[in-house]
């Protein structure tokens, strides 16, 4: 579902002559491609699960807020833009994130099911919660508020 919209999307900015998404619309095809290619090995001939595309649309908007970061303090005011669309166009892949409140709830869920208890238990919590929502929440954020709660 989502390989489709890449591709639609792809073709209409493609008919608008828009050179910038076009340029980001294939930057995302090709990390796909490279991420098919590399899970071939482990039996997947079809490509990355949906799951996985939205925790690499995570990763890669991760990749450009740092960027930012840097090129605002090297002065490249240029380069802030370009990244700050990219931004927004990948993250218009992605489902609605989930709000503070929302991330709460669902790590105390994820705590009760898992039966976590200490620190020790972390990767069991975070494993849950991005199987259950990946694509939906901030799991940078997960991380420091399910430290809060085991610690």
């Amino acid at each position: 579902m989502i390989r489709e919209k890449i591709k639609a999307e792809l073709v209409a900015a493609m008919k608008e002559h828009n050179e910038a998404k076009v340029s980001t619309l294939r930057m995302i095809g090709a990390a796909l491609k490279d991420k098919d290619i590399a899970a071939r090995p482990s039996g997947k001939t079809d490509g990355i699960s949906d799951d996985e595309i939205l925790s690499m649309f995570q990763s890669m908007i991760k990749q450009r807020k740092e960027s930012v970061e840097l090129y605002e303090k090297g002065g490249r005011a240029d380069l802030v833009e370009k990244e700050k669309k990219e931004i927004e166009l990948i993250s218009s892949f992605l489902p609605a994130q989930m709000d503070d409140e929302a991330i709460k709830a669902a790590i105390q869920e994820a705590i009760a099911t898992t039966g976590a208890s200490s620190m020790k238990d972390m990767g069991k919590v975070m494993g849950a919660l991005r199987g259950k929502y990946a694509g939906q929440m901030d799991f940078g954020k997960a991380s420091g508020l399910i430290k809060s709660l085991l610690g």
